[in-house]
């Protein structure tokens, strides 16, 4: 059995047929809008001066965070810690100054 599916887009603003969904941000949040060509002429008219005057941003979603150092495993950082007589937590994060003292003795 065969089935067609058809979505049918509806202007945001004033109900009617909407040709497209315009993707924009303000203020750190994306927004969506469903309009027709003359409402999507109309928002890009409204923002064109400030488009002229902002500076883009990467188009880069979220934040990537990135490593630059191997830090050394931690269940062996704790284990060391431990046959040294350093106080550290079972779970969660190990200060710095075990960290160090870690690098230090390797």
């Amino acid at each position: 059995m065969a089935q067609r599916v058809v979505v049918t887009l509806f202007d945001d603003i004033d109900g009617g047929e909407a040709a497209e969904t315009v993707v924009f941000g303000l203020d750190g949040r994306s927004y969506e809008i469903d309009l027709n060509q003359a409402n999507a002429e109309k928002l890009r008219a409204a923002l064109a001066p400030y488009l002229r005057a902002g500076r883009k941003q990467s188009s880069r979603t979220g934040k990537a965070f990135t490593h630059t150092d191997l830090s050394p495993d931690p269940a062996a950082v704790r284990a060391w810690a431990r046959s040294n007589r350093f106080d550290v937590p079972p779970r969660g994060r190990i200060p710095k100054r075990v960290y160090e003292a870690f690098a230090e003795a390797n």
